[in-house]
């Protein structure tokens, strides 16, 4: 095959890397090259499970320049009276749209699907086994990320060969009943699983669940898009950024954070130690709560004929029980590096938990600004939270980066028009109501409080010794 050029080699067709393709498509006139190992676009979300959705609404998910769904709300379910969330099969569909009918048919984009980035512009496809070089000047680095489903994944603990399990995709084609449900992993993940049997109406009482760590919960009511929602979103920032402004030690954080609504937990009684961005409405923790059965014995270590052995005890299984695999780290904890590096950029979380609109703006600072130290003092990384006290590093990075984009008056203008951007209102100090406008003076008031108190909350976390 004949050498590709390209400005921009972008390695991943994933939300991220659509994103950041998206931005430079629609705000400069360079070519771009996007190789990736799946037959279509959208990453990971070709090989999740077929129930799965959006946590979030679908208005702040895609890419910039097209609206995903129809800002609809949703009439029945757990979600009812919030706004829509994309099934894996709309969203798999709208990047697969947003490749077919806007990137494409620009002329400046070439799309090499069921390819295998090698290195130093060489790219291998899966199909053929040809291999061909692609000349870019910047080659950007959409997979660091390293977004893993059940399905993708081997499960981490020893398997006997006659045990049923199977990963959360395969729950909706059984060909058999089980006796019971053993649910592996407590993230968002096993949560949706466990959601997925009580909505097919599985007796809690037949479920188990084994939780290694118990999770805070964003509430999906707090994050909403919508004017209707303004003064409730801006009031639970403003309420947040006084949690961590008044906070005296960690314990009393998130009994502030609690109380006000902004986490929730399916115990009352257990202190969560994990904090992953998993977002949930009430109805949805009020039915995880049925399940009555849930193991706290940390994380499996071989699943046998007739027991499950845990790093902290065993308890008893059956060759009728099936076993759902729902322990792959989704979203990893990923080291940060510099965003922009030479000629190689790696996308990265600018804002906690938000990849999309992260991709988006890293593309816009990219063609816009010319001074690389420029650049990566923008975009510092706020990497994907994991333990309950990352909490606390997000909140502080969000702050952080914030402050930074309100004292550049063009990337402040950016963010106002920015569809992904959920938070333009907080951007840009304008207010509507008076709601607003108390809740902007608070921020005003407790922000530079809130930030002083992460930073000694955050060192006495790290020096508390480890459990």
């Amino acid at each position: 095959m004949e050498p590709t050029h390209a400005d921009y080699l972008i390695v991943g067709a994933g939300a991220m890397g659509m994103a950041f393709a998206d931005t430079v498509l629609q705000e400069s006139d360079a070519t771009m090259v996007i190789v990736d190992r799946h037959a279509r676009p959208g990453g990971h979300w070709n090989d999740a499970y077929p129930f799965v959705r959006l946590h979030q609404p679908s208005a702040f998910y895609g890419v910039n320049s097209r609206a995903l769904g129809a800002d609809t709300i949703d009439q029945v379910g757990w979600n009812a009276g919030l706004y829509e969330l994309a099934s894996g099969t709309e969203v798999v569909t709208y990047f697969e749209q947003v490749m077919q009918q806007d990137l494409l048919p620009s002329g400046r984009v070439q799309y090499f699907p069921r390819c295998d980035y090698l290195g130093g512009g060489r790219v291998r496809s899966l199909v053929t086994g040809e291999t061909f070089e692609v000349a870019a000047s910047t080659t950007v680095d959409a997979t660091y990320m390293d977004v893993r489903v059940p399905s993708q994944t081997t499960p981490a603990f020893d398997l006997a060969s006659d045990a049923w399990c199977v990963p959360l995709n395969d729950l909706p084609t059984l060909d058999r009943a089980p006796e019971r449900w053993v649910v592996v992993g407590a993230g968002k993940t096993g949560m949706d699983a466990c959601l997925w049997l009580l909505a097919n109406n599985v007796d809690p009482a037949r479920i188990t669940w084994i939780m290694p760590r118990d999770s805070w919960i964003l509430d999906r009511s707090k994050i909403q898009p919508g004017a209707e929602h303004a003064d409730g979103s801006l009031a639970n920032f403003a309420a947040q950024i006084e949690c961590s402004a008044k906070a005296s030690d960690i314990a009393d954080l998130f009994e502030r954070l609690e109380a006000m609504g902004a986490l929730l937990r399916i115990d009352a009684n257990v202190q969560p130690e994990m904090y992953r961005c998993a977002t949930c409405t009430k109805a949805e923790v009020e039915q995880l709560q049925r399940i009555e059965h849930v193991v706290r014995m940390g994380r499996v270590r071989s699943i046998e004929a007739d027991r499950i052995v845990l790093e902290g005890g065993e308890i008893p299984t059956t060759l009728n029980t099936v076993h759902v695999h729902c322990a792959a780290d989704g979203l990893a904890r990923r080291d940060p590096k510099p965003v922009f590096d030479g000629d190689r950029i790696t996308l990265q979380t600018v804002r906690h938990c938000q990849q999309v609109f992260s991709a988006a703006l890293i593309a816009h600072v990219e063609v816009s600004y010319q001074d690389q130290a420029r650049k990566n003092e923008l975009m510092q990384v706020v990497p994907h939270p994991n333990s309950a006290s990352d909490w606390m590093r997000t909140a502080l990075g969000n702050m952080l980066n914030s402050a930074r984009w309100r004292e550049d008056p063009e990337l402040l203008a950016w963010l106002a028009a920015a569809r992904l951007d959920g938070f333009t209102n907080l951007r840009t100090g304008e207010f509507e109501t008076d709601a607003q406008k108390r809740a902007m003076e608070s921020i005003a008031e407790n922000g530079l409080a809130a930030v002083v108190n992460l930073q000694r909350l955050i060192a006495e976390a790290d020096a508390a010794p480890a459990n």
